[in-house]
């Protein structure tokens, strides 16, 4: 997943979003059916599909672990958190203090590597408040409340759960005895519900206190240490072939040393799994670079585990000693990038090797002696410096299969869809004939609509593809639709594309630093996204062989790039001149040298705007998308030029046409991506996708020439008066798209069919000859295109239902806005 900007959907339609970029015609009214054909061929034998094909990803990004997936009640249990992990917390963040407490680094403390505790005075309590609104307890269950403790003397500890309206179980004593740190433990009975809890931990006399913990007895298959239970069934009830984890942004950026006096026990480290296994009192801690901290309470044996449980193959990530997200740096150190493919090679010992090995054994002493049957794994996480990468990648996967030669070892191709980091990282995965790329790429609906056959050309006798993160930008429908629309080109697919999984996994509501998300949750409920409901459906209905088969289209109506113009900056100062709009008959359509006012302007972004010294200018460095724009949004055909110069900032100029209104726009990004790169993006219905990027960046205070040519459908773009390049985009975005799929099983034909429009399509559906049952079990997902899904409102739910009129040939209409699966069972 890669750091750049957060793109948030506006409020358009389905119909809209596709109307909007000119590539369907709308519907005259709602009652509107069209007509499709689809030809199914059973005598055919198309790609077959692994079990493992979709899974999920798992990344600790809006609290996903900690106050999320990890059950464990109590936040900063060990008194840990840091302003490394975020500029406003200290060691006491979520605690409050009655009397005299205060969190001591020094040699009394826990293990070397628990480096915190809290030292509390007699008569004194401390106070925790849990995630969200606070500790969340059910009437009559059971909870367990462990503590590490050390004291001089006899102590009693007080142990409470309450919330403002009294008592929510009756207060426990733990006697703390004379000695060392031990562990104590006591149990608690809620007696009412309440999600608005606190943990009160009082001492009679002076104490050392670590590790303060409150766990629900109830967790994922009643495992200690375990998984909340809501959230882990959803994920079961994907039935996912695999989980992918720990990472994401969490592998590749920050530190690659170790958590140790010899690095000064450095705080913003990549996730090392070494960190992350052993009695969790021991366990190193880290800031999380979503901007939180990670207790690694919920490391690599619990993801390990938690894989076991749901059936799925367990696919871990490990640091390339690249850096990416953003921070974009190759760390030269050959003895750190041995001892970090020696890690590597301990992981997959830890994974597979007998009680008899170092670190099998490690697996035993945590309650699995049996092996994890580590299958695949992935080195690096969308690194932007692919040269760079690919070199410590080959070092990599030549020990692994050197010791372990069953083993599939998996790269990837950076963090875009396309682009030069993305051509050259799969020019080198090619020629050193890598066994599997890893694609990341977050767009628009309309790209995954457009781009269904995206995978049809990719080369069958090279690297297999892992789809490791994808989404459309938003969790309504409409963006279900358009990833359902895709993930039959997937399948369609599947000889190439082998593995897939949406991204990200979770969201805490309170805690979001990336949307969209597959489940969101509080500290009491949770719930499913629409497109979550999507990734369910196709996900229990896989299939093992594609049935070829064959559809027809909806007639698409290309019209010229139409609209107005704009200028922006992200994070950014500049300043703007001579913008000069010209039709392809040579008039002016606007000539606005600001040597007055910018009263053609409108200002629809952030950011402060204003005419300086005969030069439009944007003065806030911290502001991002400042858009102002000007002219007609029925321009088309035209010529557009703008001098600009960069002030000050992060970034470069953001140039814009086909400009229709604030959600709908393209742009030319200059020395976007932290100055690293320049790109156009075509935003619509406010979710960005890429059509062209190159590398560059972009100097402060010198001029530049920007020109950029529309006609019709194409696009060119000079800089300096010099050509850098060119697109066209005429790619239609398809609403009606269908792939049939056999199960071997149960010999059901499976055949499934999006229609992301608003009309219902009327289909003629030719078996090709196929005995068939009369009657298929139907699968549907229908709502209106913006639905979406809530704590409190289920609008997108999969509604089941009987068809009775199968047959060799028949028809079905297949409501507007829907994905519906068809089981038909073969004779």
């Amino acid at each position: 997943m890669s750091r750049t900007r957060t793109r948030w959907r506006l409020g358009l339609t389905a119909t809209a979003f596709l109307v909007a970029a000119g590539l369907v015609p709308a519907p005259a009214h709602a009652e509107d059916v069209t007509d499709y054909a689809i030809t199914v061929d059973p005598s055919a034998e198309g790609a077959k599909i692994d079990d493992t094909m979709y899974g999920v990803f798992f990344e600790d990004i809006n609290r996903a672990a900690d106050g999320g997936l990890y059950a464990e009640l109590v936040q900063n249990r060990s008194f840990e958190y840091s302003t490394a992990d975020n500029t406003s917390y200290t060691p006491l963040t979520s605690w409050t203090v009655d009397g005299a407490a205060q969190v001591v680094d020094d040699a009394g403390r826990l293990n070397e590597r628990n480096r915190n505790y809290l030292s509390l005075g007699a008569g004194s309590s401390v106070t925790n408040a849990g995630y969200n609104t606070g500790i969340h307890v059910d009437e009559g269950k059971k909870y367990d409340f462990s503590v590490w403790a050390r004291a001089t003397g006899t102590t009693a500890l007080t142990v409470a759960l309450q919330d403002a309206d009294g008592t929510l179980a009756t207060a426990r004593k733990v006697a703390v005895k004379k000695s060392g740190w031990a562990k104590y433990t006591a149990t608690f009975t809620a007696t009412r519900t309440s999600s608005n809890g606190r943990l009160t931990v009082a001492s009679s006399a002076a104490a050392a206190l670590d590790m303060v913990s409150l766990f629900p007895r109830d967790t994922y298959r009643h495992e200690p240490n375990g998984l909340r239970k809501d959230l882990a069934e959803k994920v079961a009830a994907l039935h996912p072939g695999f989980v992918r984890f720990p990472g994401g942004c969490l592998v590749n950026t920050g530190s690659m040393e170790d958590y140790s006096e010899a690095s000064g026990y450095q705080r913003k480290r990549s996730y090392q799994w070494k960190d992350t296994v052993g009695p969790v009192e021991e366990r190193a801690t880290n800031s999380n670079f979503w901007g939180y901290n990670q207790s690694y309470g919920l490391g690599y044996y619990e993801y390990f585990r938690f894989a076991e449980d749901i059936g799925a193959m367990p696919l871990p990530v490990v640091p390339a000693l690249v850096t990416g997200c953003g921070q974009n740096k190759a760390v030269d150190d050959a003895a750190l990038l041995e001892r970090h493919i020696q890690d590597t090679l301990d992981l997959i010992e830890f994974a597979n090797g007998p009680v008899t090995s170092e670190w099998g054994r490690k697996r035993a002493e945590m309650g699995h002696p049996r092996p994890f049957h580590l299958t695949h794994l992935e080195v690096g996480n969308e690194e932007n410096l692919p040269v760079e990468f690919f070199a410590r990648f080959k070092e990599f996967r030549a020990a692994i299969e050197a010791k372990y030669p069953d083993i599939t070892v998996i790269s990837n191709s950076g963090p875009d869809d396309a682009g030069s980091t993305f051509d050259t990282a799969w020019q080198l995965n090619k020629d050193a004939k890598a066994d599997m790329v890893d694609e990341h790429y977050y767009n628009s609906p309309q790209w995954f609509l457009q781009n269904n056959d995206r995978y049809d050309s990719y080369d069958r006798n090279g690297p297999k593809v892992f789809l490791g993160e994808y989404a459309s930008w938003g969790n309504a429908f409409k963006n279900g639709l358009a990833e359902a629309a895709f993930m039959t080109g997937l399948e369609r697919n599947a000889d190439v594309v082998e593995l897939a999984s949406y991204a990200p996994l979770f969201a805490n509501e309170d805690y979001v630093q990336w949307s969209p998300d597959l489940v969101w949750f509080n500290n009491h409920a949770s719930w499913n996204s629409a497109n979550y409901e999507v990734q369910k459906l196709f996900m229990n209905n896989v299939g093992d062989r594609v049935v070829p088969s064959t559809a027809t289209g909806t007639p698409s109506l290309l019209g010229p790039i139409t609209g107005a113009v704009g200028l922006s900056t992200w994070a950014t100062t500049a300043a703007y001149d001579d913008v000069k709009v010209t039709g392809a008959d040579g008039s002016t359509l606007l000539g606005d040298d600001f040597s007055g006012d910018a009263s053609r302007w409108t200002h629809t972004g952030g950011g402060s705007w204003s005419v300086q010294d005969g030069q439009y200018v944007q003065t806030d460095m911290a502001a991002e998308n400042t858009m102002v724009s000007a002219g007609d949004p029925s321009w088309h055909d035209y010529d557009l030029h703008v001098k600009a110069t960069k002030k000050s900032g992060k970034e470069g100029f953001l140039v814009a046409f086909g400009v229709k209104d604030t959600g709908n726009y393209y742009w030319w990004n200059l020395g976007g991506w932290n100055n690293t790169q320049s790109a156009v993006e075509q935003a619509v219905d406010g979710g960005k996708s890429t059509l062209i990027s190159k590398a560059g960046s972009i100097e402060t205070g010198r001029d530049y020439d920007i020109d950029i040519k529309v006609r019709g459908r194409q696009v060119t773009l000079y800089l300096d008066g010099q050509e850098w390049g060119s697109f066209t985009d005429d790619k239609p975005a398809e609403p009606f798209r269908q792939v049939a799929t056999l199960d071997k099983k149960t010999g059901d034909l499976i055949v499934k069919v999006v229609n992301a429009q608003s009309s219902a399509a009327r289909t003629a559906i030719d078996l090709g000859g196929a005995r068939v049952a009369s009657k298929a079990k139907v699968t549907t997902l229908a709502a209106a295109p913006d639905a979406v899904n809530t704590e409190t409102a289920t609008a997108v739910a999969p509604v089941t239902s009987t068809f009775s009129g199968v047959a060799d040939t028949f028809t079905y209409t297949f409501p507007a806005n829907s994905v519906t699966f068809l089981r038909i069972k073969q004779r």
